[in-house]
């Protein structure tokens, strides 16, 4: 499959999450390690304010932990198992396993291990809500992305942040505290009230999912033509990578990063 010079930026969704335990850092180095341009994580905040890189509301799929991960302190989940639920949990792909792998990641830590990563690296930083913290957790994501010097780097920092939501108003509230922060709306649906290929205030790239893609292959090109980049989750099938790469999709979100990169580029 060849399209030309160019392909879309692939993007290890939660890390290579299909060959390791998503979320944790042997998941992002191995990410990295295959040739991402950019990796994808999601942020809950702690009862003490942390953000940590979980999917779920809830400890129990991903850890051997129970209950809400906002009712838990950081010092309460780094005592809690998140890599051994998962098949590749002890291979780490020819990575080297360190003592604390399955330790909860923090996104001040996953920042800080991309930004030595010796290239440039965009990161996709998805906030989860509902939440019971609602605003304080975009307020603390730009307090930690300035800390890191990230909301506005130059041309060659190693690091290039894009934050993601399904909530417009989350994406309203990154737009007024940091206005040049790039903002991905997530869709499974079209936003109501919002004229086809028109994102709301505050977003500027849609991210819509592979199924509303499928039954709507035109959405790709009507955002375009609003000046929308579009970056399509999560792509894992042939067919799916076929399909968006064909359409012209600027980003593609998946679980399986080495797979789809040799398929872009073949």
């Amino acid at each position: 499959m060849n399209r030309g010079s160019s392909r879309p930026l692939v993007f290890g969704h939660r890390g290579a999450s299909a060959d390791l335990p998503e979320h944790t850092l042997e998941a992002y180095q191995l990410a990295l390690a295959q040739g991402v341009e950019g990796v994808e994580c999601d942020v809950r905040m702690t009862r003490d304010g942390h953000l940590v890189c979980l999917h779920d509301a809830r400890l129990d799929r991903t850890s051997n932990g129970t209950g809400r991960v906002s009712r838990h302190s950081l010092a309460e989940l780094n005592e809690l198992d998140f890599a051994s639920w998962h098949p590749g949990a002890r291979t780490a792909a020819g990575l080297t396993v360190r003592d604390d792998a399955g330790r909860v990641l923090t996104l001040d830590r996953l920042v800080t291990v991309l930004k030595h990563a010796g290239r440039p690296v965009r990161l996709l930083i998805e906030t989860k809500h509902p939440t019971r913290y609602g605003a304080a957790v975009e307020r603390e994501l730009v307090a930690l992305l300035r800390r890191h010097g990230l909301p506005n780097p130059a041309p060659d920092a190693p690091v290039h942040v894009t934050a993601m939501s399904f909530s417009p108003l989350a994406l309203r509230r990154l737009r007024s505290l940091e206005p040049a922060l790039p903002t991905v709306l997530l869709m499974d649906l079209l936003p109501r009230g919002v004229p086809v290929g028109k994102l709301p205030f505050g977003a500027r790239i849609a991210g819509p999912s592979i199924g509303l893609v499928r039954s709507r292959p035109d959405l790709v090109e009507r955002f375009h033509s609003r000046g929308h980049g579009v970056y399509v989750w999560t792509v894992n099938e042939p067919a799916d990578v076929d399909l968006v790469y064909q359409l012209g999709v600027d980003g593609i979100i998946t679980d399986r990063p080495a797979d789809v990169l040799a398929h872009v580029s073949g």
